[in-house]
């Protein structure tokens, strides 16, 4: 068992310590003002006729969110989905998002080891990870040279730190540069830097993180950092580690060296001195912009977010040449992610990282004293407040999803040598990754399953212990993803409907819609389960925080995916509705941030405010409502070799169209009546598609060419601009 630093706090003095802003999702990112009229651009429309009204309210919607993407993997399954599709502007194209994902997934850092980095800013955690907690939340040690580039440390107010209690031998300091750091030349050989005192306990700096650059250092020379702690008072090299180059991290000139001190025997206790040996054979320049300790913030989805995108990315365009230069990279990823997490082993995502054992990151005596373990209860993911660790099911479930994927996007590259893509290792194609998948679907749907609740839990902690405070979204998620059986994803909607009361849950029946445009992202009251600088829980009423009693819009996505998939489109269509009233209902009196500003009626998360409700700004995946009606409704799936499709139209809907849907080269615009599919191009694209149809389509104006399993596949070659099918 790890030793952890403790300290015990009144219910007074719980604010002592330096907690997250807000809710720690993304305070620095770039906003999206709610209360602005929506942008004026020719964008795709959805149409039913005798619903004029309601889809007047989805298309505002739509134009209201569609215009979002972002760098960081958190979204990566999210976003491009939303984004790749939609042709807009004047060239009536989705170029515009589709050159920016394209760059995004061919430029995101992966380490030596295979990990996915966040990318998202900079922060004081790791660097390749999510920027919370930082390393004054762990009591950590560090020292700034500069805040250029950094907003993150000026938000938090980290003073600049000077030369002041550091010593240098064979070294000269040459100032601070206000932009770079602190400017040094080793006008020695095997010149030392040691940092002042400090006092940092080892479990909760599992990483030392040097940003630096430098000149003509020779690739062969290895600096080395050595520590003293209270036990051992002097440097020693029993008590050192290599500053390889596999650790580093390298944006544009600026090196961010992540050493994993946690792996030596002797980092333990309280760390009391830092040092570097440069080991330079010569005088060199070198300028250190930062040198801190870090907790382990890596989220352990990225690597297959990562691998979801560049999949969405490559079906909705066939770029060969993005597949050629990114396949390597995402096969890499799903190895990392399977081996890293043990998942042939476990069933599941076991994350083994210090700190994600699932575990609160502090305790509630009888008397209301709590006793902080710094360092325990990292989060996983979105939710970056709790701590979804050790066997974590979401993570399972996303990783279940991208087994498929990437399982079907090999099946297409074995089908299509003339890609020119060599083939996966034996262990990692298309059959075996989708024999891990099912593997990971038998063990996971149980062993994540509470039977009393008759809902899937957040994760199992090192003690074996069961997280469960009624979590919508995961569940949800688990349905849309197909990862739930059938038996579970009706227990799962007739507890989120209210149908099914689970005891002791704070929010049951129709009150777990108590936000309208979404079910609360948890039914249960959570005032201990949580990372450790969220220290004051209580303090919020319930649904006054996001992950605990909140909602978030993007999410009624999966909600009504998943009563599609499962009661049906008559379902789904009726929870659409509730949220488009909903959203008129706000957009009549103002928008969302001056509806919300009435007391009562909830408070908005987002823009740098706390609050209990995702809906703008920093929450992205709001563009992923209206995508209900392309992937949902119209049942359109783009694939490698064209599209396929599904329709699920609502009874009373005569038809359903969908303009401006940018699929490869082409733009179409599709309608689904009761008995025909209607294919019309807007903009006619070089090559034939390949359409895969549900078996009993009839295709009067074009050629059936085969049948594969349950699909009539069909060549759509726009000389006409139209194809019509009989469904």
């Amino acid at each position: 068992m790890p030793l952890f630093l403790q300290e015990t706090l009144t219910m007074q003095e719980k604010f002592l310590l330096p907690i997250c802003l807000a809710m720690s999702i993304l305070l620095l990112s770039a906003s999206q003002g709610s209360a602005q009229p929506v942008p004026e651009t020719k964008l795709p429309h959805f149409i039913v006729p005798g619903y004029e009204t309601q889809m007047e309210s989805m298309n505002d919607l739509f134009a209201r969110h569609h215009n979002v993407r972002t760098r960081c993997a958190l979204w990566d399954a999210w976003l491009p989905m939303s984004v790749l599709w939609p042709a807009v502007g004047e060239e009536h194209s989705a170029q515009k998002m589709r050159e920016f994902y394209r760059d995004v997934f061919l430029t995101r850092f992966v380490d030596a080891q295979g990990y996915v980095t966040m990318d998202q800013h900079m922060g004081l955690a790791h660097p390749t990870g999510w920027p919370f907690p930082t390393w004054q939340q762990a009591a950590g040690a560090g020292w700034h040279f500069t805040h250029h580039g950094d907003g993150y440390a000026r938000s938090l107010g980290i003073p600049v730190a000077t030369t002041q209690g550091w010593k240098l031998e064979g070294i000269e300091e040459q100032g601070l540069d206000p932009m770079q750091g602190l400017k040094l030349k080793l006008t020695q050989p095997h010149a030392v830097l040691t940092t002042p005192e400090c006092n940092a306990h080892a479990f909760a700096a599992p990483f030392i993180v040097l940003q630096w650059n430098h000149k003509r250092l020779p690739l062969d020379v290895v600096p080395v950092l050595q520590w003293t702690t209270t036990e051992f008072s002097e440097f020693s090299t029993d008590r050192q580690m290599a500053i390889t180059p596999e650790i580093v991290h390298v944006i544009n000139t600026l090196s961010f060296s992540s050493i994993p001190v946690h792996k030596h025997p002797q980092w333990k206790g309280s760390i009391k001195q830092l040092r570097i040996q440069w080991n330079n054979p010569a005088p060199i320049q070198i300028t250190v912009r930062a040198l801190h300790t870090a907790v382990d913030t890596r989220h352990p989805i990225t690597n297959i977010m990562f691998v979801n995108g560049s999949i969405d990315y490559f079906d909705w365009t066939t770029d060969v040449d993005f597949l050629q230069k990114n396949i390597s990279r995402m096969r890499s990823a799903m190895k990392y992610a399977v081996q890293e997490f043990s998942v042939q082993q476990n069933g599941c995502m076991l994350v083994p990282w210090v700190g994600h054992n699932g575990k609160q990151g502090f305790d509630i005596a009888a008397d209301g004293k709590k006793t902080v373990y710094y360092g325990q209860g990292v989060g996983n993911n979105y939710w970056d407040l709790l701590p979804f660790g050790h066997k974590d099911c979401l993570g399972t479930i996303y990783l279940f999803n991208a087994l498929n994927q990437l399982s079907n996007l090999e099946a297409a590259i074995a089908n299509h040598p003339e890609w020119k893509i060599p083939s996966p290792d034996q262990e990692y194609s298309s059959a075996q990754l989708s024999k891990l998948a099912q593997h990971v679907k038998k063990t996971s749907t149980q062993l994540f399953w509470n039977s009393a609740t008759k809902r899937f839990v957040a994760c199992i902690d090192i003690d074996g212990v069961k997280h469960d405070y009624g979590y919508t979204f995961l569940n949800l998620e688990a349905i849309y993803y197909g990862f739930a059986t059938d038996e579970q994803a009706q227990d799962i909607l007739d507890w989120v409907d209210g149908k099914r009361i689970v005891a002791g849950d704070t929010s049951q029946g129709k009150e777990i819609y108590h936000w309208e445009f979404a079910p609360r992202a948890t039914t249960k009251r959570n005032i201990e389960w949580y990372v450790w600088p969220w220290t004051g829980p209580e303090t919020i009423p319930w649904g006054g925080q996001v992950q605990d009693g909140g909602a978030v819009l993007g999410f009624s996505y999966h909600d009504m995916m998943a009563r599609l998939k499962t009661k049906g489109p008559d379902d789904a269509w009726q929870r659409m509705q509730s949220i488009l009233s909903w959203y008129d209902k706000v957009h009549k009196q103002g928008g969302y941030r001056e509806y919300f500003s009435k007391p009562g009626r909830g408070t908005l998360q987002g823009g740098g405010t706390a609050g209990g409700l995702g809906i703008d700004h920093e929450f992205y995946e709001s563009a992923l409502v209206p995508q209900t009606m392309l992937y949902g409704f119209l049942g359109f799936k783009p694939l490698p070799e064209g599209f396929a499709m599904n329709p699920q139209l609502p009874s009373s809907w005569p038809s359903l169209t969908i303009t401006g849907i940018h699929v490869q080269d082409h733009v179409l615009s599709i309608t689904v009546k009761k008995k025909t599919i209607e294919i019309q191009a807007e903009k006619i694209g070089k090559h034939p598609l390949r359409i895969f149809l549900p078996k009993k389509t009839n295709s009067p104006e074009s050629k059936t060419v085969a049948k594969e399993d349950s699909l009539e596949v069909l060549i759509f070659t726009p000389e006409n601009k139209m194809a019509i099918f009989s469904r």
